[in-house]
């Protein structure tokens, strides 16, 4: 029995297709990374190559679990050690670790997060002004994913505008080279520039690498595309797979071009279309191509499915927001008492965060259990950050912002004005703050009084930094821990209960610490590493809880629900004003497709009449992209006010009374 003898024709022609550049245009629910994960199978069962020789490259950890999983399942009889199914900054670490040399860093180099760069460029503005500073850092970010160096910002700054932000970027990179550190976009762009300028790296990469798959191709950016066409050279030996119609990452910096440039840049492309959705039923899938057709192609391509005609997508007028969440809750809870289904079949799709907490009112007035989807992160809470900070600065003393937060948590007698004398010494001499520490300059300036707690703190990092290669890393960090006292720290910080909760996620980020260590036989310094690649605990709670899913379209892209409720769907909300304003029309209408196309079973759309906006309510009008849905959507004609009122909370009584 063939492997691939489970896959359709055009995803089996796309599986065995080894002649050169592959792009697989994989419409919603056509069976992507069926098609990865079988490809992956067959070059190693049927065609001889060794796992390590092949790269699978997604965009997020979720992505590249789901696919290791599945690729271990098909190929359970033969060894797949060394394979590597990862993202993109995964791989560029992996990269920048083994030759950080050529990128003048030490092998122990930090990786700051958003909220370490935010700092930096805080401190260069002098402000705290969070919008400037976010301008900036998103300024910078796409820069860099254009892989443009500060200078060649500032020789392409087309006003003075964007001079102050090219002056900004160099004296960040200068920051971040003194700390010996790298943010997200760097893990890309470095090893992209070192394989640009290295011929030894293009090579050793090259040969090592035979064949690489990338997924979501559509989303990659220049660095990412120009990263590939370095890993894979001359013979080209990859499948890229992607939709044209799920392009909706413009604004960082993704390049639907990418997907044209591919064309061009490789003549011999061959490009196979995957048209079978596996997911929804015929209407929203008419729906959905009518809708996208609407936009320019590349590619001509139109969904199609044996899965039954399915219900009409419905329509539903609603007066203001809250009349929108009350009335898409009802209709959730009729739905489910009608078809008996669980929470976790229904999904609360939006267009921005904001629009989340009148929704999240209306489900919790009813008792309804609901997910949030793009929530706060375990590793961006307070007490994992500070536990981080002493990871970073053991595994790299010139991480600056790791020495600032663990040498003032818990408090141990080193002051502000203290702190800043070390800063002018530092600065002085170019090295540090931890090297600043240990020098002679440092017990003329500060002080042997005042110096003497940095000494004992410094001293202390050390003797933890000689442990870290030789002990397993659950171990080094529980000492860590009792050493500093930081158990007794948030009982001093917090009332009992909060310090509970935060010492609770301490002692879980400890033992994944511990289990991940043994696992993957990683010591404390490379496990530090790869935690600011990781957004979400891996070995969290992988059960999806029986929920509604609450989620901005964004986030929602590669999931499906049974049931979805699309809402807002206004002028000015989707398509989002700012679109429009900046010619980015099409990329709102992928939006709309991607949220038309993760319902399998039914889809009802909502907007409102009137919207509060700041402190008055305005009027508003439906979404152009309704009317482009076709004609077999289900408008109901809108009943007067005080009809819909009534008919309203005659519904919610019955369904009351229903329920008890």
């Amino acid at each position: 029995m063939s492997l691939l003898a489970a896959l359709n024709p055009p995803q089996r022609e796309a599986a065995k297709y080894l002649d050169g550049p592959l792009l697989v245009l994989a419409g919603a629910g056509s069976g992507k990374t069926r098609v990865i994960t079988h490809k992956i199978a067959y070059l190693i069962g049927e065609c001889g190559y060794k796992p390590s020789s092949i790269a699978a490259i997604t965009f997020t950890n979720k992505a590249a679990r789901e696919m290791q999983e599945r690729a271990a399942k098909l190929t359970q009889n033969v060894n797949t050690k060394g394979l590597i199914v990862t993202t993109f900054h995964s791989m560029g670490l992996r990269m920048l670790r083994e030759d950080a040399k050529f990128a003048q860093l030490k092998p122990a180099f930090s990786i700051l997060d958003s909220a370490d760069a935010a700092g930096i460029i805080s401190e260069i503005l002098k402000t705290t002004d969070k919008q400037e500073i976010r301008r900036a850092v998103s300024r910078i970010s796409l820069w860099k994913n254009e892989l443009k160096s500060p200078a060649a910002a500032l020789a392409s700054a087309e006003d003075d505008n964007a001079r102050v932000y090219a002056k900004i970027y160099d004296r960040y990179d200068a920051t971040l080279r003194a700390y010996q550190a790298v943010d997200f976009d760097d893990l890309i762009r470095l090893p992209a520039e070192l394989l640009d300028t290295h011929a030894e790296l293009r090579e050793k990469w090259q040969n090592r690498l035979r064949h690489i798959l990338v997924d979501e191709y559509q989303d990659t950016n220049v660095a990412q595309y120009r990263l590939l066409q370095k890993l894979t050279g001359v013979r080209a030996a990859f499948t890229a797979v992607g939709d044209d119609d799920q392009a909706i990452y413009g604004w960082r910096g993704a390049s639907a071009d990418n997907l044209r440039q591919l064309s061009e840049d490789y003549p011999h492309l061959h490009v196979v279309k995957l048209e079978q959705n596996y997911r929804s039923t015929i209407r929203i899938l008419k729906a959905a191509n009518s809708l996208i057709a609407n936009n320019p192609k590349l590619f001509e391509k139109r969904l199609w499915s044996d899965l039954g005609h399915g219900d009409a997508i419905q329509v539903m007028p609603t007066r203001d927001d809250e009349h929108e969440a009350e009335s898409v809750v009802m209709r959730l809870l009729s739905h489910k008492f009608q078809h008996r289904t669980e929470w976790r079949d229904y999904a609360i799709l939006y267009r921005g965060n904001y629009q989340a907490r009148i929704f999240e009112q209306a489900l919790r007035n009813e008792k309804v259990p609901y997910q949030l989807s793009g929530g706060q992160s375990f590793f961006d809470r307070v007490e994992i950050k500070d536990v981080i900070a002493y990871l970073r600065l053991i595994a790299n003393s010139d991480d600056d912002p790791a020495f600032i937060r663990a040498v003032t948590t818990p408090k141990r007698g080193i002051g502000a004005a203290t702190l800043e004398k070390l800063g002018q010494v530092a600065a002085t001499l170019h090295v540090s703050l931890f090297e600043a520490v240990f020098s002679a300059a440092a017990s003329s300036q500060i002080g042997d009084r005042h110096l003497a707690p940095l000494l004992e703190f410094c001293n202390f990092i050390n003797r933890f930094e000689a442990r870290v290669a030789r002990e397993p890393a659950g171990e080094v960090l529980d000492d860590l821990l009792k050493t500093i006292g930081y158990e007794a720290y948030l009982f001093d910080q917090d009332d009992m209960r909060a310090a509970q909760n935060k010492w609770d996620n301490v002692l879980e980020f400890s033992a994944w610490i511990a289990k991940k260590g043994e696992d993957d036989e990683k010591d404390l310094l490379q496990l530090t590493q790869t935690i600011a690649l990781i957004t979400l605990l891996e070995g969290r709670d992988e059960a999806e809880p029986d929920a509604v899913r609450l989620s901005t379209l964004h986030a929602a892209k590669g999931l499906e629900f049974g049931h979805v409720f699309l809402v807002g769907v206004e002028e000015n909300i989707l398509p989002h004003r700012d679109a429009v304003d900046e010619g980015r029309l099409e990329e709102e209408r992928r939006l709309m497709y991607v949220g038309v196309t993760r319902a399998k079973k039914s889809l009802t759309l909502s907007y409102c009449a009137r919207r509060k906006r700041a402190r008055e309510s305005v009027a508003c009008d439906p979404s152009r992209f309704i009317e482009e849905l076709g004609d077999d959507v289900r408008q109901p004609d809108k009943p007067s006010d005080s009809a819909a009122k009534a008919s309203g909370s005659d519904r919610l009584a019955a369904l009351k009374a229903m329920l008890n």
